[in-house]
Formats: structure tokens, sequence, C-alpha cells
């Protein structure tokens, strides 16, 4: 039975990994700079607390941001989560607005026991996004001898798809009773497609040109995490984390191809061109009596330090500042609805890319969420059904402004394999 089980397990991840890589969870013009939108590979639920994760420490979800949490799952439990997203945004400038959706799987991820002491944790999270399609339109003086210039009409077309994803498996282990260390081990991979073409009317006799700017890149990385935790007075619980991974070069590609006018290709890869930032960050996340839980993380990623185009001018240094909680009425009630999660947060991060050497205002995210549990009578474990709602603002209103709301819904499949049944 349970090599079948793990059977089916490869298979289904094989075909979602497929899916997931192939997504695009963005429309935002802003994601032409840089690696595109980066994502913090938050769960539903940590999402749902304003992205609250480097201290938070639970049996019943998975948390990869910090892989010191791992060694915190049950000794026969099996967890498997699968998370899926949809976005609204409205962008704006003094010249007028749009609005675009997109709905997506986004990751999916897995942990289980290896032994009391140690827990192990595998998966596919995005790491960044790209996708984008706009056009302006403008005129253009001609020198015509001593008549007056005259006027021509063209079209500026930019757009942009692709995205990096991470492979990743980490491992955890508790020392001391009051000590989880963690590291994760990711594989990154993927590629950027930016286009950019200005066509002329048929009448005009100017050809159109075309240049597309690709980058394509793959790494490996590790990210090193610990949790300090202990139980004071019975009904307070304290857990104390922190997460590092050091800078890490980047084998990175780059390719622009221009067709039109001018026809030639521009190849250009090498190690240091490309590089990954450092990433540090704290978090502390206090429960009281298993009912209230509170949590506050600060994160910081050296962007400023690291290379783009073999340069350090481009890109700024990325802190984010998370505040949330969650309210569980009574874990040991029959009642359904007092064991529903109730979670609300609050984010305030920085751009990590300049605009035309401009450095953007901070990016601010609310967020709201519920925790549902979904009992399985026949396997007498409990699953849980979370969601979250976000609203949240990029850029400025002097240049391009994105409102969007988020929708993420993710499902925390949880099942006793690791023991063996009584005939």
């Amino acid at each position: 039975m349970y090599k079948n089980k793990n059977f089916s397990l490869v298979i289904s991840l094989f075909f979602l990994i497929q899916i997931v890589s192939s997504q695009n969870n963005t429309n935002s013009p802003y994601t032409r700079f840089g690696f595109g939108e980066l994502s913090d590979t938050n769960s539903g639920e940590q999402r749902a607390m304003g992205g609250v994760s480097i201290g938070a420490r639970a049996s019943e979800n998975i948390n990869t941001v910090n892989p010191a949490s791992y060694s915190v799952v049950d000794s026969m439990t099996f967890m498997f989560d699968i998370g899926s997203s949809a976005l609204v945004s409205r962008f704006s400038d003094p010249t007028g607005g749009k609005t675009t959706f997109n709905a997506n799987i986004e990751y999916i991820t897995m942990q289980f026991p290896l032994y009391k002491w140690m827990g192990f944790s595998a998966g596919l999270l995005p790491y960044s996004f790209s996708g984008y399609n706009f056009f302006t339109n403008d005129t253009a003086s001609i020198p015509n001898n001593n008549a007056e210039p005259s006027k021509i009409a063209y079209t500026k077309n930019f757009n942009g798809v692709g995205g990096f994803s991470q492979v990743y498996t980490g491992l955890s282990v508790n020392l001391f009773n009051h000590l989880s260390l963690g590291i994760n081990a990711y594989y990154m991979y993927g590629s950027v497609n930016n286009y950019r073409n200005i066509s002329f009317a048929n009448t005009s006799g100017f050809q159109s040109t075309t240049q597309l700017n690709s980058i394509s890149a793959n790494n490996f990385r590790f990210r090193f995490g610990a949790q300090f935790y202990n139980t004071f007075a019975t009904k307070h619980d304290i857990t104390l984390g922190v997460i590092y991974e050091q800078k890490a070069k980047l084998n990175g590609n780059f390719t622009q191809i221009n067709s039109g006018v001018l026809t030639d290709t521009v190849n250009v890869s090498g190690s240091n061109d490309f590089e990954m930032p450092t990433i540090y960050g704290l978090g502390l996340y206090y429960t009281f009596d298993k009912k209230l839980s509170v949590g506050i993380d600060y994160s910081m990623q050296g962007w400023k330090a690291a290379n783009f185009f073999g340069k350090t001018d481009s890109l700024c240094n990325r802190s984010k500042i998370a505040l949330g909680l969650e309210y569980l009425p009574d874990i040991r009630s029959r009642k359904f609805s007092d064991k529903i999660r109730y979670r609300a947060g609050f984010n305030l991060s920085d751009a990590y890319y300049k605009v035309d050497g401009v450095t953007l205002p901070k990016n601010f995210g609310i967020s709201f969420g519920l925790g549902l549990p979904l009992y399985n009578k026949v396997s007498n474990t409990t699953s849980m059904l979370n969601t979250s709602f976000e609203y949240g603002k990029i850029g400025s209103n002097t240049m391009l402004r994105e409102d969007y709301f988020k929708f993420t819904l993710n499902i925390v499949f949880n099942e006793h394999w690791f023991f063996k049944r009584k005939l």
C-alpha cells in the first residue's frame, strides 16, 4: 500500500511541477526590471498573517522560509501542501488605467519525519515572475529640407514573459529540547524574455524594429535557519527564529537579438555577471494558551552589492517588515466554528530595483484569512484549508501605481503514513 502511495505521489508531483513551472502569475510592467517580481515563498496561512514566518513553528503546516521549522512535524505525519492564487491588479498613471486578472497554481511542498528529532521537506517554489504587455503611441518629427518637418506616428510595444523557479530539499534537527537547526538546498532555474518593438504605419516607409533581451540562469543556493523555542508557565509559547543565505553566483546567460533596421545577436555568459544577494532575517513568534498567536519578522536582501549585468548600480537593498496574528477560539471544542483560525497581517517592503534611476516608494500589503479544519473520519486525521485575501500597493501615482487584490487558497493534506496497522 505504501509503495502505491509513493508511486502515486511521484507521478502527481511530476505533472504538478510541469504545470507550476510554466505559470505566469503577473501582468505588471514593473516585472521588466531585475529578475521580475520576487516571491517571498510564503504559504497561504503565512500570507494571511502578512508574511510572518521566520519564527513560526507549527505541526499543522509547512514553513519553507525557515528550514529549522521542519523538525516540529509529528512522528507519524506526512503533509502535502498545494497553493493557488487569483490576482486582480489595477494599474493607473496620469493618462489612465487598466485592470488585469491572473489565476494559477503557485507552489507544491511536502514534509515528513525521518526520526522523532529530524524532519525533511521538499518541493517546488517560485522565485520570481515576469509578465507584462503594454504599448505607447507617439509621433516623431522628420526633417523635410526647408519645408515644415513631417510628423510620423509610431507605436512602442513592450511585453515580457518568464520567471525563475526553485526546487528545494530541506532538513531540520532538534537539539537540547529548545533548539532546532535547519538547512535548505535550492536549485534555481528559468529564464526571462523581454521584447521591445517600434512599428510605423505602412505608408511611412520606415521599417519596424524588434529587440529581444533574454536572461537565462541556474544555480545552487543554501539557506540556514535556527529556532530557539520554549514554553513558560504552561500557557506561554515563544520562538525566536533566524535565517541566513550567503551571496551566490548565478550561472547566467544574456542574449540580445535585434531584427529590422539592425539585425544582429549579442550573447554574453559568465558566472560573475549575475549574483543572488546575501539574505538574513529575524523573527519572533508568541502564542498564548494555544489560542492567540502574534508574530513579527524583519528581513534584508542585499541586492545593492549583487552583480546585475556585471554592475551594482541598478538594484537596491530590499528590507521587509511583517506583522501578523492568529486567533483560534478553542482547539479542544467539538464545534467546527471553535476550530476555525482567524488571521490578519500587514507588511511593508522596498522595491529591489530602480526605475529610470529613481528609487520607488515602499510597497505595502494588508491581509486577512481563515484556516478551516477538514476532518477525515476514515484516517482520523485533520487537514487544513487556508484562505487569504490581500490588498496591496506598488509604485507611485506620478509614475505607475499598481493596486492589487490577491486571493490565495491552499490545502495542507495531513496523513498518517508512518505506523503499523494492527490486523
